[in-house]
């Protein structure tokens, strides 16, 4: 990978609070123009890494933002550098126009004209408190905010959350569609990471501080196969190795890592597992459930 591409790393990134190692020595390149999806359960890590890269909380390692410290050059950063956190964060008790003077004053990258540009056509007034604001609306603002602002490095923390899948949609497409270029790179963490995998070109999985999985999205169809196995050929199956296996009423579903197509197609049904089917499966490993995920 060539260096000069490389947006964030991290070697050796270790974080402890109390008794509680957080983060426990992990490594990770992010190119630029690249859409990564981070991903973990409640307390795996993901908000400390975040603090890490935003330059919010020191760490142990070397974690370093285009080529600088971010705990250690937070404030040049900043001019390359977003972080833009869920939906809710909007201040309530704000009006449209004085969020966007308070974002001019905020983030040297944010053009309050671009803003202004993308809420002309919709319904979002700039003298409407934003507490009055429906759902729809919130989505609208929400993503003018992250569109006007010029970065390099666009961190998105669940910046969905709280609103309808429909404008979740519409908030990731518009994303994609209209702000993403070869020079920028967003890293986005949820928990629905379904609704994301259309427009994902990496992904991360952390589990109790520690990377399991860090991949481009389109190398895992040629790496993981998903079958449906009868019961008359479960033994067969199981001497393959599955990495997951979950009984769903008469047939079992198993998960198989780098087992060649030819050896699995005459088990079953094969597919490429969805990422939360991919991830649930690295969690939890070699079970069997009575219909459960």
């Amino acid at each position: 990978m060539n260096a000069s591409n490389i947006i964030a790393s991290a070697r050796g990134l270790s974080k402890t609070f109390g008794q509680t190692e957080v983060l426990r020595g992990i490594d990770f390149d992010i190119p630029a123009g690249r859409i990564y999806g981070l991903v973990g359960q409640n307390g795996a890590g993901k908000t400390t890494t975040l603090n890490a890269l935003l330059g919010l909380t020191d760490s142990e390692g070397q974690i370093e933002i285009l080529g600088q410290n971010p705990f250690q050059n937070r404030a040049k950063l900043m001019n390359d550098v977003a972080f833009v956190a869920d939906v809710a964060s909007l201040p309530r008790f704000l009006k449209v126009q004085e969020l966007l003077d308070l974002m001019t004053d905020l983030h040297p990258s944010f053009s309050k004209d671009k803003a202004v540009e993308f809420l002309a056509g919709t319904e979002v007034k700039p003298g409407a408190k934003i507490k009055h604001l429906s759902k729809g609306m919130l989505a609208q603002l929400h993503l003018a905010v992250v569109m006007a602002i010029d970065a390099k490095l666009l961190v998105l923390d669940e910046p969905t959350l709280g609103l309808d899948i429909i404008y979740r949609k519409r908030f990731y497409r518009r994303l994609l569609e209209d702000y993403m270029t070869e020079d920028r790179t967003v890293l986005i963490t949820t928990h629905q990471v379904d609704e994301i995998e259309f427009l994902l070109s990496d992904i991360m999985f952390l589990n109790d501080g520690k990377i399991i999985l860090d991949t481009p999205v389109d190398e895992i169809s040629g790496r993981y196969t998903q079958v449906s196995v009868g019961k008359d050929l479960l033994e067969q199956a199981q001497n393959l190795n599955p990495i997951y296996s979950e009984t769903r009423f008469d047939h079992t579903v198993m998960v198989f890592d780098n087992v060649p197509a030819e050896n699995l197609e005459p088990l079953g049904q094969t597919s490429t597992p969805s990422l939360s089917d991919l991830f649930v499966a690295l969690m939890q490993g070699k079970t069997t459930t009575d219909g459960e995920v």
